[in-house]
């Protein structure tokens, strides 16, 4: 699976640039991706804070993961602005009838496809060897560019799931 993404990250955007990302509970549709891309790039066409325009950047990777960014070396995001957002978030859950909100499930890759596994399974999925500690895992927990770039796509082994989860030594 190609999970180069970096070159879409636009690169005028300073490294502390606010990011939140979404993850959908199911892979959206090619129609729905297309619909899905037409709102969030109105969105950000009028993205205001404080009547100011907000330099605001938001895709969909992988049929799967919303993400928003805002570059605020121009325009600070305050709460306003950023249940703007939310709302977005939430007509898109409402028109494609997805989850974006369930922090429970987490992404990883296996057998080369996204997979979403239950906070509370994780340590049964070790023990039974559907993930390992170099299983790579989307880390949603991202604050930045900088660690959107960096952080959110990597094995297990380096995120903050290392330290709640005991994996066996292979022989």
């Amino acid at each position: 699976m190609n999970l180069n993404f970096q070159q879409h990250i636009p690169a005028d955007f300073d490294d502390a640039s606010k990011t939140w990302i979404y993850q959908s509970n199911r892979p959206f549709e090619a129609s729905e991706i297309l619909q899905i891309q037409q709102m969030l790039g109105a969105f950000v066409a009028v993205w205001k804070s404080h009547g100011a325009d907000v330099k605001g950047y938001a895709n969909l990777f992988f049929g799967q993961f919303l993400v928003l960014m805002a570059d605020e070396t121009a325009t600070g995001v305050s709460g306003c602005s950023t249940d703007s957002s939310v709302h977005l978030i939430r007509s898109i859950e409402q028109k494609f009838n997805a989850t974006l909100f369930d922090r429970q499930n987490l992404a990883f890759i296996i057998k080369e496809k996204i997979q979403l596994l239950p906070l509370g399974q994780l340590q049964y999925a070790v023990e039974n060897n559907f993930i390992d500690a170099n299983t790579t895992y989307f880390n949603n927990t991202v604050l930045s560019k900088k660690e959107l770039l960096d952080k959110w796509i990597l094995p297990v082994k380096e995120s903050w799931l290392a330290k709640r989860l005991k994996f066996t030594e292979k022989a």
